[in-house]
């Protein structure tokens, strides 16, 4: 994949953005970084949670890996872009666009969000008839 090919998947997300964050492009959802390109055009980044950000890590361990400190321990995450395949990082990017575009939204907000699956409680799985 080429930086080209991360601006596309980003810019895809419903109502993305692009910006600048100290010098480098970033793409953004309700005004939150939910994706960068590095400086360097090799890598970019996800704001992924810890727990997605350990199962990339594990099946994409050359890949994948936490950025350095407090943000990487965060969930932001490197993606080599040399190596990535495009439906793994359409998937990494969706993932970061969901958390960004949900966190702080009103709960009938987060339920309308592509991708999130909110189900009446008539519907769960733990309702079970007579």
């Amino acid at each position: 994949m080429h930086p080209h090919d991360f601006r596309r998947i980003a810019l895809g997300m419903e109502e993305a953005v692009e910006g600048a964050h100290m010098g480098h492009p970033d793409f953004r959802v309700n005004g939150r970084i939910f994706a960068t390109l590095h400086h360097d055009r090799e890598f970019g980044m996800v704001k992924l949670t810890p727990d997605q950000q350990a199962r990339f890590t594990r099946a994409h361990p050359g890949t994948f890996a936490p950025e350095s400190g407090a943000w990487g321990r965060a969930g932001s995450t490197r993606i080599r872009l040399a190596s990535v395949h495009e439906e793994t990082l359409g998937e990494a990017v969706t993932l970061a666009w969901q958390n960004v575009a949900n966190k702080g939204a009103p709960p009938s907000a987060q339920s309308a969000r592509p991708g999130r699956h909110h189900l009446p409680i008539f519907q769960s799985p733990a309702y079970s008839e007579p």
